[in-house]
């Protein structure tokens, strides 16, 4: 991580019931110290149809979060489509390629990872995380969803508590979107 920068970290989106949820923490880092501490990371985007968080430098974060609704526009809202297509200019354009950050989207059928190499992940048990707390995250809500009834909601904060106890990167301050 360079120095100078600014990173957000910490999303979490959890799919179970045929709901889905995601949370972000609200910390933005400058190398080792805090900037803020509720930064939005998290956002619904597409009529509130979809939800998207970003974890990374702060200025990338938002540039994905532009491009991406630009694509869902252009796309009536698909959400497969709009994803490759923005992996695709993400891969290939040479300013984009520079971008340090991670997206995490979904909407009611699908949840992506879409990263600059390229990379368009749908993870197989719906739990995906990205940012330095990820894998806490990550682990914490995996537990929960195979030992608990909770709703993916309730797993969100319950895991991004963890998250927030172990990685100091990451906060209490819960932003959590739901899609309806």
């Amino acid at each position: 991580m360079k120095e100078n920068q600014f990173h957000s970290t910490t999303i979490l989106c959890v799919r179970k019931n045929q709901k889905v949820a995601m949370g972000g923490d609200g910390q933005v880092s400058l190398g080792s110290t805090v900037m803020k501490h509720s930064a939005r990371k998290v956002r619904k985007l597409y009529n509130n149809s979809i939800i998207a968080g970003f974890a990374g430098s702060a200025a990338d974060g938002f540039t994905l979060f532009e491009l991406f609704e630009k694509k869902v526009n252009t796309y009536g809202g698909s959400l497969a489509r709009s994803v490759v297509e923005l992996a695709r200019d993400w891969r290939t354009d040479k300013i984009l390629r520079r971008l340090e950050a991670m997206l995490i989207v979904a909407d009611k059928e699908e949840t992506y990872l879409v990263s600059g190499n390229g990379d368009v992940i749908s993870p197989d048990d719906g739990v995906i995380a990205i940012g330095s707390g990820g894998n806490y995250a990550l682990a914490a809500a995996r537990a929960l969803i195979k030992n608990t009834e909770l709703s993916p909601k309730e797993i969100i904060q319950e895991a991004m508590k963890i998250a927030a106890d172990i990685c100091i990167y990451t906060n209490h301050n819960l932003i959590l979107e739901e899609v309806d």
